[in-house]
């Protein structure tokens, strides 16, 4: 019988860099972007040795082309991230229940940045707390839920396809996708 903390994690679609994401759609990552800058707290979901969900708080960057992550050694998310990359990113919501931003979510890989040079212009940048590891998402999906012309919109992206918007009205059969 296969030990668990020996399995492999299951195969995800090829995951890119966040600057590939941002040159794909330039646009929708820029919304993505600030909807993340707009609160310093973010939610991020990880996988427990168990493979039960595990959400906890964090903040999130955006520095030389890449989201990234930045947490403390032996941290519960961090020792989470080192078994299994998968992981999920939501924005903050805001302090009301208006949303007035949308929704915005990334999923993906997280992966450990190592290279001297990246981690030192990190501490240049943004000056963590030391000592910390450094993460950068290679995004699987964007999505950004949200209300435009009272309707809601969804809109996602996913390497290697287009961007797909989605639309509902509140009557019945009333989705339509975007050309």
């Amino acid at each position: 019988m296969e030990n668990q903390d020996t399995a492999t994690t299951p195969t995800a679609p090829p995951a890119r860099a966040w600057s590939a994401f941002h040159q794909a759609e330039p646009r929708f990552a820029a919304l993505t972007e600030a909807r993340f800058k707009k609160y310093r707290h973010q939610v991020l979901g990880t996988l427990r040795k168990d493979g039960s969900p595990r959400v906890t708080g964090l903040e999130v960057e955006f520095r030389d082309g890449e989201l990234l992550l930045g947490m403390m050694p032996g941290s519960m998310k961090a020792l989470d991230l080192l078994r299994d990359p998968r992981c999920s990113l939501q924005a903050n919501p805001g302090p009301d229940a208006e949303m007035a931003d949308g929704d915005v979510r990334v999923s993906g890989r997280a992966v450990r940045v190592t290279d001297p040079s990246a981690l030192a212009s990190f501490v240049e940048q943004v000056t963590p707390p030391e000592p910390f590891l450094l993460f950068r998402v290679e995004p699987t999906e964007v999505v950004y839920t949200g209300i435009e012309n009272e309707e809601m919109v969804l809109r996602v992206w996913r390497p290697g396809t287009a961007l797909r918007t989605l639309r509902r009205g509140s009557g019945e059969g009333s989705v339509r996708e975007d050309a």
